[in-house]
């Protein structure tokens, strides 16, 4: 009894022991910083937030009034369902590239099991990194102007965009396997490619696909904004449209737009619900 009172009186109390603890000082700093850091950003932008917010009430009614009713008729029209079918395709097509592109390029960049980190390794990571560091609206205002208006320069830019997006997944999914068996194929002899292939790929390839599903949903609503600058499919009669403020066909086509990209949605989780029973 004597020996348990003693430690009772030599044991500290905790009571707010962690609001006194060096990390938690720190966090609070860090969060202090950047509500000030906003605080100012607010001030310095003068952002008028009052305004801000009663620009929604006048939102509604300029849809209302502008936007409505929606012109149907015109999203029915054969030449419109066309370009629907060319967007479908573009993305169908750039998000396969992109796949098929991105898996060496992860392989390399995925610094546990490259080939080689003194060239290998930073040309994969440039390769993802100058893919995802510039944005798929400047890829295909680039590509445009190399290849001229159409579906080949959204497909190119669409492709480039899926090689950064899916590179980076797939690298950091690469970089999290067990690496026992990798070990075990090195010791043996095996090369880097029946590594990869007996060692890697069986522990990432239900990974992997629901990576190459949501690449492609991401490149479906990505092939909108392509098209919007000049690659071809149904961004493009967005951009005439809206050019022309035609308001209630604009409508039409982001309804189109917005009923798409919710079955993509409802496809690609059906998807990846499957796939997930798979593992």
């Amino acid at each position: 009894m004597t020996t348990v009172a003693a430690e009772s009186l030599s044991t500290p109390s905790r009571t707010w022991s962690r609001y006194r603890h060096p990390e938690s000082t720190i966090r609070f700093a860090v969060i202090l910083a950047i509500l000030a850091f906003l605080g100012w950003s607010v001030a310095f932008l003068n952002i008028d937030l009052s305004r801000v917010l009663g620009a929604f009430p006048r939102l509604a009614e300029i849809l209302a009034t502008r936007y409505f009713p929606p012109d149907v008729g015109y999203v029915t029209d054969a030449d419109f369902v066309r370009s629907v079918i060319r967007t479908l395709e573009m993305s169908l097509l750039g998000g396969f590239l992109g796949v098929v592109c991105s898996i060496p390029l992860a392989w390399l960049a995925a610094r546990n099991i490259t080939i080689s980190r003194r060239i290998a390794y930073p040309f994969g990571r440039l390769a993802i990194i100058g893919s995802r560091s510039i944005h798929e609206t400047i890829w295909t205002i680039l590509f445009v102007t190399v290849l001229g208006f159409g579906m080949l320069a959204g497909t190119l830019a669409l492709t480039v965009f899926c090689i950064g997006f899916a590179g980076k997944l797939f690298s950091d999914e690469l970089e999290a396997i067990d690496m026992g068996p990798v070990e075990a194929l090195r010791s043996v002899g095996a090369n880097p490619l029946q590594v990869f292939q007996y060692a890697v790929f069986p522990q990432v390839r239900v990974a992997f696909t629901g990576i190459a599903i949501y690449t492609w949903d991401v490149a479906f609503r990505a092939a909108t904004v392509v098209g919007f600058f000049g690659g071809g499919g149904m961004g493009w009669y967005l951009k005439r449209t809206t050019q022309q403020l035609e308001s209630t066909r604009v409508a039409a086509i982001l309804l189109v737009i917005i009923g798409l990209v919710l079955l993509a949605e409802v496809g690609s989780g059906w998807l990846r619900k499957k796939i997930g029973r798979m593992r």
